[in-house]
């Protein structure tokens, strides 16, 4: 039977080449579990504690620093079209007014309805800045 790190150090490479196929982030934090095995096998720790080290430390990286990272790379984050549309310019193409419940302006060549943020009645051909999202709706101010 092999060397307990050379074990551990083919867990950890192996993990490594599934992260770097897949981007994840889930394989990574079993890779950190590998590494710890294998340093503390290096101090000739048995192999049960070695096991229990793998899955603590995995699962403890996986379960606290998983939601974190992926928050913060925003990893499966498609920037989705009314995300992108917040803060640009467009022009109104059917006068805004929100007491009659109509309105619509043209942002990056697309048609959207729209109110305005504070009811005012805003004039087609103005340009307007979109401010947020509500529904299906762009809330808007004149610029």
């Amino acid at each position: 039977m092999p060397e307990p790190y050379l074990i551990w150090l083919g867990v950890l490479i192996i993990c490594v080449i599934l992260e770097a196929a897949t981007l994840g982030l889930t394989t990574i934090w079993f890779a950190f579990g590998a590494l710890a095995s294998l340093l503390i096998s290096l101090f000739g720790v048995g192999i049960f504690i070695q096991i229990v080290v793998f899955i603590v430390v995995s699962l403890c990286l996986l379960y606290f620093t998983r939601p974190i990272a992926v928050k913060v790379l925003k990893i499966g984050h498609v920037k989705t079209n009314y995300e992108s549309i917040i803060g640009k310019v467009g022009i109104v193409i059917d006068e805004i007014n929100n007491l009659a419940a109509k309105g619509q302006v043209k942002v990056d060549g697309q048609t959207w309805s729209c109110r305005s943020i504070n009811g005012d009645t805003i004039e087609k051909s103005k340009k307007v800045k979109v401010l947020e999202v509500k529904g299906v709706k762009l809330i808007v101010e004149e610029v």
